[in-house]
């Protein structure tokens, strides 16, 4: 059985790989593939290896379906959760382009920073006494499935639409974060308006989540580790010319921009 998965999940892999390096989209896996979640998670293991393999390196991981009504308008009783790389990376106030993705869009976060290994079932105390920092943050997402259609086994194996992230200024953790204002801006006008307590009432819960769920991958959150907790609001799409700038209550501003042209 594990001879005939392996070639599958390498396919799948690089298929996904090439999509997101060629900012070209490819369409639905098959009924015929055959995904559960478990090789969905095996495909964005292999997926992010070969990132790995060109020099890239881990730098955190990300938690998705964070609100407890998205998890029900997709059926979950659990989050799903992503890798991040280095390439990931994008200066905080930098510039990117749309043609680099597919269909580009991006979402507020809080961002954590860890001091300390954290891993396996932990309490939210003890999660929060692993963190070093906390930052207002932006991810980008961009799925690469054609029409932007998908199912959930799709978005795991696709990383969980990891595709950047950016990141601001680091503050102590020790202030409330649990229900902290943010604003997400486009060109001066906001787009979105939401809280931190959207992320499960409070997003040490992503954290406790991440610890978990890494951990039942064979994995451990390492001091220095990035997680991003989850979107605080819907997603905006990105457009050529856009500079897009979250404010989030006590934590300051992040931003970056988003080219005119393709050059």
């Amino acid at each position: 059985m594990k001879a005939r998965i392996e070639p599958q999940i390498e396919r799948l892999a690089a298929r996904l790989d090439d999509a997101a390096r060629h900012a070209c989209a490819v369409p639905q896996h098959t009924a015929a593939d055959g995904l559960t979640p478990d090789s969905a998670y095996a495909v964005q293991r292999a997926l992010v290896a070969r990132r790995l393999a060109r020099g890239h390196r881990r730098i955190g991981v990300k938690m998705g379906f964070t609100s407890r009504a998205k998890m029900a308008q997709m059926g979950l009783t659990d989050m799903i959760w992503g890798r991040l790389s280095s390439d990931m990376l994008i200066e905080e106030g930098g510039t990117v382009r749309v043609t680099d993705y597919v269909h580009p869009r991006c979402e507020p976060e809080l961002c954590f920073l860890l001091g300390k290994p954290l891993a396996g079932l932990v309490t939210p105390m003890e999660a929060l006494d692993a963190v070093e920092a906390i930052a207002p943050a932006i991810e980008l997402i961009d799925s690469r499935y054609e029409n932007f259609r998908f199912t959930l086994t799709d978005v795991v194996a696709d990383n969980a639409s990891s595709s950047g992230l950016v990141v601001g200024s680091w503050h102590d953790p020790g202030i409330d974060f649990s229900n902290l204002g943010l604003v997400l801006t486009v060109n001066g006008r906001p787009a979105e308006v939401g809280s931190t307590a959207a992320l499960l009432g409070h997003p040490i819960r992503a954290l406790v989540a991440a610890a978990r769920l890494a951990a039942a991958a064979g994995e451990r959150l390492d001091a220095g580790t990035l997680v991003m907790a989850g979107s605080a609001t819907s997603a905006v799409a990105l457009a050529p010319g856009m500079h897009v700038r979250c404010e989030m209550q006590h934590l300051g501003c992040v931003s970056f921009s988003v080219a005119k042209d393709a050059s």
